[in-house]
Parts: structure tokens; sequence; C-alpha cells
């Protein structure tokens, strides 16, 4: 059997079309990691979160390997890389990316509960003590109604795919609704080590409310 893969089982989510579209996102369970500060530093804060993220979740789907049964382990292939992405004052500059605060995160199966989760601390702790488990939370978010739109492209001009997504926001009666548990959402396709930067997909995902709500 296959291996299971959230980007085509959840295709509405992961693969939406180059034009503004409107879904409501489901609870999801997440593995995450929040920081601060320009996500190109090397060996930054947004590097070391990444390191970890990517430790644990391929620590819990590689435990079959390490002879560990968690009760309902399927075969998947490790979703992709979230992150959602503020400033302070509300808008987003991305002339000024020493300024981001992130919370990057990668979907889990169902299956990841508490224990799951910290069984891989412990292992990657054990393994990788350079890095931080401590910083990583395990939970589930509900994002809720939101408009999202594929990005084909470098990072920097998501600019112009944004304002294509908020004319559409604005001709069907939609608001921002970006608070403390609602963000600026990406979600990254593309390997940009491997990947030319006009190539790179990214979804692109606004938090909105109905006018008048």
């Amino acid at each position: 059997m296959e291996p299971m893969d959230y980007k085509k089982a959840y295709a509405d989510l992961y693969l939406p079309k180059a034009k503004p579209m409107l879904i409501s996102v489901p609870e999801m369970p997440f593995i995450c990691v929040a920081g601060s500060g320009d996500p190109n530093e090397p060996d930054g804060c947004y590097s070391k979160a990444l390191a970890l993220l990517y430790s644990l979740s391929f620590t819990i789907k590689m435990s079959p390997k390490a002879g560990v049964d968690i009760d309902g382990y399927f075969a998947y292939k490790v979703p992709p890389l979230e992150g959602l992405w503020w400033q302070e004052g509300g808008n987003i500059d991305f002339s000024r990316k020493q300024d981001f605060h992130f919370i990057s995160m990668i979907r889990q199966p169902d299956f990841v509960t508490k224990q799951v989760f910290d069984w891989a601390c412990a292992q990657v702790k054990q393994k990788k003590p350079d890095l931080d488990v401590s910083a990583a939370t395990r939970t589930s978010f509900t994002e809720g109604l939101c408009v999202q739109m594929m990005h084909i492209g470098p990072y920097d001009s998501e600019p112009e795919t944004l304002a294509i997504m908020h004319d559409f926001m604005q001709r069907q009666g939609l608001l921002h609704d970006i608070i403390e548990t609602r963000r600026h959402h990406e979600i990254y396709l593309s390997d940009p080590r491997r990947t030319k930067p006009e190539r790179c997909k990214t979804v692109l995902r606004i938090p909105v409310k109905r006018l008048g709500e």
C-alpha cells in the first residue's frame, strides 16, 4: 500500500489553483515551534526551528524502524512545512524581515498523541542534544474561514499575489480577521534548496470573516 500523501488526500488544502478561493479549514494536529527574526539568517532562530520540527516529524514517521508500535500507525509522507507570520502593528512589511514573528509547524497524523509526542522529544533529545526540544509543542489548530491561493515565484514577490487576494476579498464582501490565533499563513510545497525561485510553490492563506459579522 502506498504511504498516505496528505497533499493529494487533502488537495483542497494543499494544492489550490493560482487564483483566490474561499475555504473553511478544519481542525488539524500539529507540532509547532515559535520564534522571531529574519528567516534568512544562517543558524538563526528560524533555521533551528525547522531542524527541530523535521527531527521530531521524521522520528515519528520512522518509529516502526525503531521497533516502536504506535497505536493506529499507518505509513505516510511527512506533510509540508507551514508557517504563521506576523509583525507588531498588524501589517506585514517584507522589507523588515528582522521584525518577523513566526510559528513554524508540520501537520501530524491523528495517532500522534501526547504520549507519542513525548516519546519523540525524548528520542531527539538523546540523539541530537544540540536541539532544544522544550521549544516544541503539540497542538490542534482550527483556522476556519480563509481565502487562499497558490503563489508561484520567490517569497519576496508574495505581495503581488496578496494584492490579488485582497481584491478578491473586497469583491466578495470579506474582511481580514487576523487575530492572535489567526495569522498570515504560508504552506511551502517546494524545497528552495532544489527549486529555482521563479518556480517555487507556496500556498498563501488569509483568515477572513464576512462583512457585518
